[in-house]
């Protein structure tokens, strides 16, 4: 008898890769550039940007927006202010989901249930804004880097997804072999899991930068104007050159030249604004995904 080999269908792995490579290519596009686009209206005419004569490249190259930002007096104040409280913040923000998130996830914790659940409901139930205000101002906190890091320092979100990387991601054996070989909770955390940990700091390190890099509401509460971060000072900037009957009277061109100003200023904020964060990212993006893979991972 004659064995007939069955001929398999299918993509080899050459038609397999360029496929991948052509979706990837695809979703990045989509992703890429709307902030692409936002970079070319900055330097763009605004009405030749709503007019949708700015597709690829800048249309009658224009930088009033840019010269607005920057002859600001405040202006770098304002980034100052802001890499302090984004470096201040976010490895406070980090330390505490550590120090909180290992001991969860161990679970010889007494009480480590109850802990749990209580964590978890203060993310459907919170005081609201003025009883925060009211605690904020009662200790002594206003006009304070504090003000900003200790009401919202640590996030139960990223607790649970240390929490869960803590417990699927460190091996098990190598953390009570520690312990039988005399090593304290502490020596463990530093020697042992710490070191196994750089993907889902990683993950937290940005989530912390982006969050306190961004965060202007906050500030607007509690800090004085010396005290602004770069998001508020470029509200700030926005909203002077917002168009006014008072305004408008002082400029040449009247009304439409202030109106062009403002479109200006508010492509530019943003690219002011974003431009830190997306020279860092390229940097933890390698660890990015992989430490919030493991980290969502249910235990």
């Amino acid at each position: 008898m004659k064995c007939t080999k069955k001929m398999t269908t299918g993509l080899t792995d050459r038609t397999s890769d360029i496929i991948l490579i052509v979706i990837t290519a695809v979703f990045t596009l989509i992703v890429a550039y709307p902030v692409y686009y936002i970079l070319t209206a900055s330097f763009s005419d605004p009405y030749d940007v709503y007019a949708g004569k700015t597709f690829f490249w800048p249309s009658k190259i224009n930088i009033d927006g840019y010269k607005a930002v920057f002859s600001d007096s405040k202006i770098f104040t304002g980034y100052l202010n802001s890499i302090k409280y984004t470096f201040f913040g976010t490895l406070y923000s980090v330390l505490m989901l550590l120090l909180v998130a290992f001991p969860l996830s161990r679970h010889e914790l007494p009480g480590r249930k109850f802990i749990s659940i209580f964590f978890v409901i203060t993310m459907y139930f919170g005081g609201g804004l003025i009883p925060t205000y009211l605690v904020v101002k009662e200790t002594g906190l206003m006009n304070s880097v504090w003000a900003l890091l200790l009401p919202g320092g640590v996030s139960v979100g990223n607790v649970i997804i240390v929490r869960n990387f803590f417990e699927n991601s460190i091996p098990k054996d190598m953390v009570e072999a520690a312990q039988i070989d005399g090593a304290s909770y502490l020596r463990t955390f530093f020697s042992i899991v710490l070191p196994l940990s750089k993907s889902i700091l990683a993950v937290m390190i940005v989530f912390g930068m982006v969050a306190y890099w961004n965060d202007w509401f906050t500030a607007l509460i509690y800090l004085d104007s010396d005290m602004a971060p770069l998001p508020l000072v470029l509200r700030n900037i926005l909203i002077r050159s917002s168009a006014s009957a008072s305004q408008a009277s002082t400029v040449s061109g009247g009304y439409a030249e202030l109106n062009k100003l403002t479109e200006s200023i508010k492509f530019s904020s943003i690219i002011v604004a974003a431009l830190p964060m997306l020279v860092i990212y390229p940097f933890v993006q390698k660890h990015f995904e992989k430490g919030f893979l493991a980290g969502a991972i249910k235990g």
